[in-house]
């Protein structure tokens, strides 16, 4: 579905992002990925990639960085000339009290989650063709909100913000922008529940079980397939039904 196709994930290391990038490589996609700290978690992403018999290369930046997201993006186009998909997954999550917020904290979730998504869209974009897709991992806490986390909830209301907004702009250049809203996904993110904090959440859910990486991957590849071509400013909820428009 992505066959000569390159694709830059953001957040590639682990969970969503890792997943992305193995089911795009699946799908003959070159594939950059993106990480912070995480330098094993993205050697063992290419290794993968290059197991399902494409390829990448493994891009260090703080996407909250400008000048360092612009530097990678710099790397990838030597290597693909143009980037054909955009995955703004890079994220991070503090389980907080809104009391309990300081302004560091609302800062530096502010600054990855939504201000990293500016970043990349803004350093990517010259180099996105006609027929090009951008993709942002938002959250269901965007849609109904988080009591434990509304900076976390602000920025990924944010993001959709952007989503929208993009999608118009970029219309007649014939640019896709879309997003999806995972809900509670089996990653890092929710590893500190306990067994009985699991299976209530997994009672929640009306499909009766935690969501998993690829359950996200297989939408993300759909918005960056042909498939998907005259959908753009859209929100996917991928939740199991926990949230439903």
């Amino acid at each position: 579905m992505l066959k000569g196709k390159s694709a830059l994930i953001s957040g590639a290391s682990n969970g969503i992002g890792k997943a992305v990038a193995v089911k795009f490589a699946e799908n003959h996609a070159f594939v950059g990925i993106n990480y912070n700290k995480d330098e094993l978690g993205a050697k063992d992403t290419l290794m993968i990639v290059r197991e399902k018999g494409s390829d990448g290369v493994i891009l260090k930046a703080d996407v909250s960085k400008y000048f360092e997201v612009e530097k990678i993006v710099k790397t990838f186009t030597k290597k693909t000339k143009n980037i054909d998909v955009l995955v703004n997954n890079a994220g991070v999550y503090e389980r907080e009290k809104f009391g309990d917020i300081s302004l560091d904290s609302w800062n530096k979730i502010i600054s990855v989650n939504l201000n990293g998504c500016f970043n990349l869209c803004k350093a990517v974009l010259p180099y996105m063709k006609p027929s090009g897709k951008i993709i942002f991992v938002s959250s269901q806490l965007a849609l109904k909100g988080s009591s434990h986390g509304a900076h976390y909830a602000a920025s990924k209301a944010g993001v959709l913000g952007l989503v929208r907004s993009l999608a118009l702009e970029l219309a007649p250049k014939k640019i896709n922008v879309n997003a999806v809203a995972p809900g509670t996904i089996d990653t890092r993110l929710i590893a500190g529940y306990t067994e009985e904090e699991r299976k209530k959440r997994i009672n929640e859910i009306p499909l009766k079980r935690l969501g998993t990486p690829d359950d996200v991957a297989n939408t993300c590849l759909f918005l960056a397939s042909d498939l998907s071509s005259y959908i753009t400013g859209e929100t996917i909820n991928v939740n199991g039904g926990l949230y439903i428009q």
